[in-house]
């Protein structure tokens, strides 16, 4: 299939690419290659790929020199133009949006960026996908989304009504944006709520790349809440596997359980959401123990309260996406870990 990925110089986009790469699709990859975060970061993910930093401008395809199944673009979500004349121009069979403005905490210092990007951006993909007639539109949500919510599992059959982001706003529009499209054009539209994403390649404003840095650096990590939370760490590979399991599955309207049962994740119109994590939460002191034996450092805490944005506890019911797709977590928190460590080691400890 000729698939268009958005978000390829970004973790997860980075991941994803190389998998579908490797399984002989034809793939265009998208990013603008902010500065939210280290671009030097960015150019190495792509650098990685074969895509050569110095030969990326705006709106200009660069070949990739390992791959000849992969084309990259650097261009702005936001750009309608742009945009549209690229789905025009490549009659796209699969869309996998990945882009998106992240962070919790920095929607609170930027809020525009996420409105940008996540809502702005996002329908320009969804139009673009119904006036070039996309066959699924694959995109990533968060398990933000879930906000307030109390439950000690949660799914996709729960309200989401209680943000408390802009971050977790945005994604949760876009899930609304989705069903509409899906809806009212009977566009194929999949949404995949993210819970809590790590490995190798990882975001540097994430846990495990700041808290490997500062215990490396000799240096405080800051523990939230004095260390009582808990996140569904899931490893990049299972993230990546749960995306391709889903590519191929085109979602059915569901008219008759809906009229009958009418939960969340059930709709009239060709529309699915899933939760892709680990479905094991684990405490954050326990992540950081198992960081510190994999260093080989102790790490020096400075324990604060719960930062705004921020919720105690996430957990993934994936049994949907267990009995419908066939996805199963397979990396443990050490491996795992394990994997990140000797990365960061590798790409940032020369």
């Amino acid at each position: 299939m000729k698939i268009l990925i958005t978000g390829t110089a970004g973790f997860v986009g980075y991941h994803l690419t190389e998998r579908l790469i490797l399984d002989g699709h034809q793939i265009v990859g998208i990013d603008s290659i902010n500065d939210y975060y280290d671009v030097g970061l960015k150019f190495g993910r792509l650098e990685a790929s074969g895509i050569p930093a110095d030969q990326i401008e705006y709106n200009k395809e660069v070949k990739s020199e390992k791959h000849n199944n992969y084309r990259f673009v650097k261009l702005l979500l936001e750009d309608e133009d742009a945009i549209n004349d690229l789905f025009k121009k490549e009659s796209f069979d699969v869309v996998v949006n990945l882009a998106a403005q992240a962070g919790v905490r920095y929607s609170l210092e930027n809020p525009h960026a996420y409105v940008k990007s996540n809502v702005s951006g996002f329908l320009n993909i969804l139009e673009a996908s119904r006036k070039y007639k996309v066959g699924h539109l694959v995109y990533a949500s968060s398990s933000s989304v879930y906000g307030l919510n109390k439950k000690e599992v949660f799914s996709t059959d729960d309200p989401v009504d209680h943000p408390v982001s802009l971050y977790a706003a945005t994604k949760r529009s876009n899930e609304l944006m989705a069903h509409v499209y899906s809806h009212l054009y009977q566009l194929p539209v999949t949404g995949l709520r993210f819970f809590t994403v790590y490995g190798p390649w990882g975001r540097p404003d994430m846990a495990p790349m700041l808290f490997t840095k500062a215990i490396l650096d000799g240096k405080p990590i800051s523990v939230f809440n004095h260390g009582d939370m808990r996140r569904d760490f899931t490893y990049v590979s299972d993230i990546v596997e749960g995306i391709v399991c889903v590519i191929p599955k085109l979602p059915k309207d569901q008219a008759n359980n809906f009229e009958v049962n009418p939960l969340p994740s059930n709709s009239s119109a060709p529309f699915a959401i899933y939760n892709i994590g680990n479905n094991s939460p684990v405490q954050l002191m326990d992540f950081i123990s198992i960081l510190e034996d994999e260093l080989g450092i102790p790490a020096v805490k400075q324990y604060l309260p719960m930062q705004a944005g921020d919720v105690y506890s996430t957990y993934a019911d994936v049994s949907p996406l267990i009995n419908e797709v066939g996805y199963k977590p397979k990396t443990s928190l050490k491996e795992g870990i394990g994997e990140f460590v000797k990365w960061y080691k590798e790409f940032y400890i020369k």
